[in-house]
């Protein structure tokens, strides 16, 4: 009875994990993101050049790229928080206003993801209002924030996360968690910093308005 039910869970894991691959698994790893988006070159690129994990997330923001770009600057753990589910990722709340304190950006800083700072990236390159990349000083994972204006009233903000796997590493097991629970996170990551950014913007519009 015991080898039948085991056998059967062995089945409906074989079934899960081929629907994963097929179904979820392209889904998620282009989630918003057009056929052009993801063949883009960004920077980052080169550093992982042979990735197991590939993901290119988009999500459209009704704000310029200077009014954007902020935001960015000042994520991470216990800085502004990740704008996703905070008692998760961050043990407080994400800040819903640009912070002064935090708006200082080097090449070298780092970004902690956990309080104890043993987990974090580093800041590889950036340009201002233009883009972020973030990596784990080794090449094995590189992380792209990059702003993309539409005309006068829109920005395509994209993230590109590029990881290599090391099966035999203690680290698979952090790999594994992002594999499967990334796409939750980025989603509600990506429309945080929309939601913050377009309610900035407009009550940026609102005061010129008045002042006109």
């Amino acid at each position: 009875m015991l080898k039948k039910i085991g056998v059967g869970l062995a089945v409906l894991g074989a079934i899960a994990f081929g629907v994963y691959l097929r179904f979820i698994r392209p889904w998620q790893l282009r989630w918003g993101a057009t056929d052009e988006e993801v063949a883009r070159a960004m920077p980052g690129d080169d550093v992982v050049k042979s990735p197991t994990f590939n993901a290119t997330r988009r999500v459209t923001i009704h704000a310029q790229p200077e009014e954007i770009f902020p935001w960015l600057v000042q994520i991470g753990f216990k800085r502004a928080g990740w704008y996703s589910y905070d008692w998760i990722d961050n043990f407080a709340p994400s800040a819903t206003r640009i912070l002064p304190e935090l708006q200082h950006l080097a090449v070298g800083d780092m970004i902690p993801m956990l309080p104890d700072g043993r987990m974090a990236f580093w800041i590889k390159e950036f340009e201002a209002n233009r883009f972020i990349l973030w990596w784990d000083n080794k090449g094995d994972v590189t992380w792209y924030w990059g702003l993309y204006p539409q005309g006068d009233s829109q920005t395509r903000l994209i993230t590109r996360v590029r990881m290599h796997y090391r099966w035999l590493s203690p680290a698979i097991l952090f790999s594994l968690l992002v594999e499967f629970t990334d796409i939750v996170m980025m989603r509600k990551c990506l429309r945080g910093i929309k939601q913050r950014a377009e309610r900035a913007s407009s009550q940026t519009f609102k005061s010129v308005g008045a002042m006109g």
